[in-house]
């Protein structure tokens, strides 16, 4: 059987990041499977069901939180082969072949690090990463499909909790104002922020001078 694995939300400065896999027969999967990014909100939701309904296909997803995320102790490389490691874990079998979405500038090192990722979970699968990959491999690209419409949902959470938050990348003009209006009103940034982003630190510190100016 074949994985395809990759994840959603590793730039944004809202949200965690959200790492899939999706494990089954490519030549078995729904027609019109594409790089979730080229494909309607309603699309992608249309797929993941489709593909969570299948007895003939297993999905797993894994979250990193922005807690996660801010630790320093960390990075986002080993971050995307934690969360890819763990969403494969849920759905691979000994002898699979796997291929993922390279989050490193180098693919081997990035398809090692997975590799002996399963390893360590008891799982021996061969293993090939790719820049792009979701565009070149259907199995990866129902993997984005799959991240990508768990990573909206969580930011429609967001926005029931919080408001309009926009889509929580930092060029979004609506997530920078919610960012900037919440410290403004608490002194403090959300729990739903990635605090180490340095969007987060220019809103802190475009607070600061402004509060400064108030004496």
């Amino acid at each position: 059987m074949r994985i395809g694995v990759d994840e959603a939300g590793k730039g944004p400065v809202l949200g965690p990041m959200v790492a899939a896999a999706v494990r089954a027969d490519p030549q078995t999967l729904p027609d019109g499977i594409a790089d979730s990014k080229r494909l309607s909100p309603a699309r992608r939701e249309e797929l993941a069901a489709t593909l969570r309904e299948r007895d003939d296909i297993s999905v797993g997803v894994a979250f990193v939180e922005p807690a996660t995320i801010d630790d320093p102790e960390t990075d986002m490389n080993l971050l995307t082969v934690r969360a890819q490691v763990e969403a494969a874990a849920e759905v691979a079998a000994d002898a699979d072949e796997l291929v993922c979405d390279a989050g490193d500038v180098s693919e081997s090192r990035f398809g090692t690090r997975v590799r002996d990722g399963l390893a360590d979970a008891g799982v021996s699968v061969e293993v090939h990463a790719q820049h792009r990959a979701d565009d070149e491999h259907a199995i990866v690209g129902a993997a984005s499909i799959v991240a990508k419409v768990e990573r909206d949902r969580r930011v429609d959470a967001i926005a029931e909790e919080y408001g309009d938050v926009g889509s929580g990348y930092p060029s979004d003009q609506t997530t920078r104002d919610f960012l900037r209006e919440f410290v403004r009103e608490h002194g403090i940034l959300p729990d739903c922020a990635r605090k180490s982003w340095s969007t987060c630190a220019d809103v802190l510190a475009a607070h600061e001078q402004a509060s400064l100016g108030d004496f």
